[in-house]
């Protein structure tokens, strides 16, 4: 016979409404529901795992650490990267090796770096200490002239902290924009501008290429003493690390 809990988990899967209100009781009953949700995962698709992934991190109950280091082989690139993701909010240490071998298998697909299964295992692979960022001094030295808590480098200082970080022979991938206004933060539109790199390219000519493009993504972008700007950058070891 079926247990309500069950029947929750069954619900997971059923992105038309039932889904979201089987998420919340279950986020409701809290560590109680854990066992059985886990026991479910092999049950439901995409969709149910990424919600079930939801109730792990809201739950915030470490006895689903082997069952999310489980889904990091799943063959939906979105679940091993949510995985990643709540292995490291729920600070799973055992993790770290299964998600360098998760980083491992995203590179041997040639999954590009920017894309964001491969940057959500970096932040994680970070959060848990076994990944520090380069951080070159005048970047560090920019932000720091900020809020503790603002969400990145003030934009004025957008094209030092590219030349910066090209200066140390770091790629930028990508950069988000955010306004604060009266202590909440926001995100914003950017400049618009898209680009793609050859990731077969020499790192050189990829350090090169981003600067490029990020300066002039520099010129376009929102100004103001409330706009910031958040790069991502990699290093060289994020493409090649060491086996």
């Amino acid at each position: 016979m079926t247990s309500p809990i069950e029947r929750l988990i069954q619900q997971l899967d059923d992105s038309t409404g039932p889904s979201y209100d089987a998420r919340a009781e279950l986020i409701g009953i809290g560590s109680a529901a854990i066992p059985a949700v886990i026991n479910g995962l092999p049950s439901l698709g995409g969709f149910g795992q990424q919600t079930a992934i939801e109730v792990f991190q809201e739950v915030g109950d470490p006895r689903c650490g082997p069952a999310l280091i489980g889904l990091l082989g799943s063959d939906n690139p979105t679940v091993r990267e949510w995985a990643a993701i709540a292995l490291a909010s729920l600070e799973i240490d055992s993790a770290v090796d299964p998600l360098r071998r998760a980083y491992l298998a995203c590179l041997e697909r040639q999954t590009p770096p920017d894309w964001t299964e491969p940057d959500g295992i970096r932040w994680a692979l970070t959060e848990l200490g076994a990944r520090t960022p380069v951080v070159p001094p005048l970047t560090a030295r920019l932000r720091a002239t900020t809020a503790d808590d603002a969400p990145g480098w003030p934009s004025a200082h957008f094209a030092e902290i590219i030349n910066d970080l090209a200066d140390h022979v770091q790629v930028i991938l990508y950069s988000q924009f955010r306004r604060v206004d009266a202590d909440r933060t926001y995100g914003i539109s950017g400049t618009g501008l898209d680009w793609e790199l050859d990731w077969s390219a020499p790192w050189e000519r990829l350090v090169e290429e981003s600067r490029m493009w990020s300066l002039l993504e520099a010129s376009e972008a929102p100004a103001g003493d409330n706009i910031f700007v958040a790069p991502t950058w990699i290093d060289r070891t994020d493409l090649y690390p060491e086996r």
